[in-house]
This record gives C-alpha cells, structure tokens and sequence, in this order.
C-alpha cells in the first residue's frame, strides 16, 4: 500500500531538485537500444553492462543482426555483463517478438502513441521485461510519464515510508507510479537515484547531510532511538 499523499511528494521532488539540479528530458538512445542495455544491466555494474552492450553492437551493427546471430555468438558478446548464457536468449527473444508484431520491422516507435497503461501491458509480454524495465522504455526512449523504481528508488520509498515494508520491488512499480505525478516522474527518478548514491546509502545513511530527511520515516525512528538511549543513558548517570 502507498502512505504518501501528493503534496509530500512535491515536497520532496522540490528539494531534490534544489540538490541535485533539475532535469530535462532528452532521448538518451532509440528505444531498442534502451531496451536491451536494461536487460544486460540486470544484475551488474553500469559500467559492465555498457561495456558489453558495445561490444554486441560492435559484433552486430543493427538488432536484424543480432537476431540472426546464434544465441552463443550472442552470449559471446556479452559475456561481460554476467548471466550471459540466460541474457542473450532473451535478447533474442525480445527481438523475434518486436519482428513479429511488426511485420518484420525492428521498431517500437508504435508504443509512442499508445495509451502508457496499454505499451507498459505490451512491452511486459516479452520475456525478461518487468515491470522496471518497460517503464524505463516508456520514460527514456519516449519520454513518457512512467516511473521505474531500481534499487535505490525502492529502498529510499521504504525509508520515507511511502511504501509498506512488505512491499515487492516489482509491486512498488505500480504503487509509486500512481502516486508520483506525470509532470515529476522523470526529475524524480532520477534525482533519487542521485540521492541514493551520494546520502541514502544502503549502508551508513548520511542522514545528517540529508535534504529531505525531515520527511522521512527512517530519520524520525532512528532520532527517536537516539533520543531514547541518551536519557537511558543519563538516568543510569544520575543513579550513580
């Protein structure tokens, strides 16, 4: 379930922004690019997943190619990136299914002018693609108001409280995007990465130097905790 109303959530997006800057869309890669650099970053670095998805290209000049390439010249090429024998047939895949409902073209510029909720359902049918990764399609290759929640995102959400801690990564996909307006998704997702980065770490918080900690669940307990072992503390003082 989500416990966080709109307002605290321009709150923080606000404040974030004064932090780590405002952000304006701009396409970082044609979709299919977009679409398979994510699934190769699934369980990796940045750095291994980029460094693989150059290698393929390097290999396989245009997805045609890489669709009719053998699934271990494919795993070859990406081997960098981990998983690679469970990563390169789903490319393929991924691929085979765009071909096909396409009339052999390699596009997915026809999800630009569907309804989100419809391309999100469509581009979750291929294999591999959760709920994060087709909203990361829709976000950057089109710049539609989608709100992937990566790792960072899904611990900073529990932390605040926006989200039960029970919740799965993959149902807090569908809970913060109805929560977070269009017009913030993307400056939110990522200024929050940002911030996971740099303040909230999944170890050590650097809660003191921290924008938004105000409105933040974790801070509040952790400062309650404090506060309930010092005057422990100097009550064991003054028995002395």
């Amino acid at each position: 379930m989500v416990r966080v109303d709109e307002a605290i959530v321009r709150q923080a997006d606000r404040l974030l922004k004064e932090a780590y800057g405002d952000k304006k869309w701009s396409q970082r890669a044609n979709p299919i690019d977009g679409l398979v650099l994510t699934v190769l970053s699934q369980h990796t670095s940045d750095f291994n997943s980029k460094k693989a998805f150059a290698e393929l290209k390097r290999l396989f000049p245009t997805w045609e190619r890489v669709l009719k390439a053998p699934t271990r010249a494919i795993a070859a090429a990406i081997k960098g990136a981990g998983l690679a024998n469970q990563k390169a047939p789903r490319i393929k895949a991924i691929l085979k299914h765009i071909a096909q409902h396409n009339g052999g073209k390699m596009t997915l510029r026809f999800l630009a002018d569907r309804p989100v909720a419809d391309a999100l359902a469509w581009l979750r049918k291929m294999p591999g693609v959760g709920p994060k990764t087709a909203a990361c399609v829709l976000l950057f290759g089109f710049g539609r108001p989608a709100f992937p929640v990566d790792t960072h995102i899904y611990r900073i959400a529990k932390r605040l409280g926006w989200i039960n801690e029970k919740v799965s990564e993959g149902k807090a996909n569908e809970l913060l995007d109805a929560v977070v307006p269009d017009d913030l998704k993307y400056r939110l997702h990522l200024n929050l990465i940002a911030h996971g980065r740099q303040t909230c770490k999944a170890q050590n918080p650097l809660c003191s130097g921290c924008v938004i900690k105000h409105l933040c669940a974790y801070y509040a307990e952790r400062e309650r905790c404090i506060g309930y072992g010092a005057e422990n503390r100097n009550r064991t003082k003054q028995r002395k």
